[in-house]
């Protein structure tokens, strides 16, 4: 009892769970800022889209329109030509008119002066029709022209509002950009920190299981050699494996306490063997044989008090070594269980 109060008050404050808490709640900020930007950037698409096909129609009303125009320029061109000479004609006749009027009684007959009258009430006629098809004409440049001023002035402000649509996406992604480089430091700081914790951790479970023959820590999980825990070809728990095994109840039991419940976490149980073939009744092959000894292992740390939500148990048989070279020395070496500790 004396050590075990002792233990507790030399037990230093884990910053590890509240880490772990900030660095998903920051790493949800960043997921959601990225998706607030790929949603702004399919809305600015779609606008500025929609804006230059508007344009792309205006455009092509204007050269419709220019084309009518230059039609009309042109038949109202063709018609003051052919009003000037009509009012050449005119004229001449008027001229043959009076000098035949004027000679009536000496030169020409009645029937030659009502011809030449006639001749001239009909040049008169079409003379007035083309002025009516000219003035038309002119109504309708007029109208023309005030259909192209219209246009142009949409197309104006279409400019303008994807000159400012532009402006602000411009101004998005600079800010956006320069959250990610905010982001991206914050995370390597956060990596550092963990990367700290992670050894701290692993330091205090060291700590713990002393220095025991047959356990050592290989990256991020303990790795427990299969002899010092199973008999060959077994899945029974060896009695004097269960010492080593209170202490990482102990030691789980601890973290279970000072991990917030919000925080999903499992240590996870590996099961493995060498390449040596086996097949009883009980175990066909490696694979029951690696998943019933990871299975053991987490039976016995849940009669400690540990949570089975926070155990997993995994078999691997023969198909992840760590040593491959075939010698018994490597076989040795592969028949192992791992525990370590990840995210559920």
């Amino acid at each position: 009892m004396a050590l075990g109060r002792s233990r507790r008050g030399d037990r230093t404050i884990d910053y590890w769970p509240g880490f772990v808490d900030a660095l998903s709640t920051l790493l949800l900020v960043f997921v959601f800022l990225l998706t607030v930007f790929v949603l702004a950037q399919f809305v600015l698409t779609q606008e500025i889209g929609s804006k230059d096909d508007a344009m792309s129609r205006l455009q092509a009303q204007i050269r419709e329109l220019t084309n009518l125009l230059a039609l009309e320029r042109a038949n109202d061109a063709d018609s003051e030509s052919q009003m000037g000479a009509l009012r050449a004609s005119l004229a001449q006749l008027e001229q043959e008119r009076d000098v035949l009027r004027e000679a009536a009684t000496a030169v020409a007959s009645p029937e030659e002066i009502a011809e030449a009258e006639k001749r001239a009430a009909a040049l008169a006629r079409q003379l007035g029709s083309e002025q009516d098809a000219t003035a038309q004409a002119a109504a309708q440049i007029a109208i023309l022209n005030q259909q192209i001023s219209a246009l142009r002035r949409q197309i104006a402000a279409l400019e303008e509002a994807l000159a400012i649509t532009e402006q602000k996406d411009k101004e998005s992604q600079s800010r956006l950009a320069d959250l990610g480089r905010r982001l991206n430091v914050a995370l390597a700081q956060r990596v550092q920190e963990l990367t700290r914790y992670r050894s701290e951790f692993f330091g205090r479970l060291s700590a713990i299981l002393g220095n025991r023959p047959g356990i050592r820590v290989v990256g991020d999980r303990f790795v427990f050699q299969s002899e010092i825990l199973f008999d060959r070809a077994s899945a029974y728990m060896r009695p004097d494996a269960l010492p080593a095994l209170d202490d990482i109840a102990r030691a789980v039991a601890e973290l279970e306490r000072e991990i917030p419940s919000d925080i999903a976490w499992v240590l996870r149980v590996d099961g493995h063997t060498d390449d040596r073939p086996i097949q009883t009744p009980q175990f066909p092959s490696n694979w029951e044989l690696s998943a019933a000894r990871a299975i053991a292992v987490v039976q016995y740390l849940v009669s400690k008090g540990i949570e089975p939500r926070h155990l997993v148990a995994a078999g691997f048989g023969e198909y992840q070594p760590i040593d491959g070279s075939g010698t018994d020395e490597a076989r040795d070496r592969n028949r192992r269980i791992e525990l370590k500790l990840t995210e559920r």
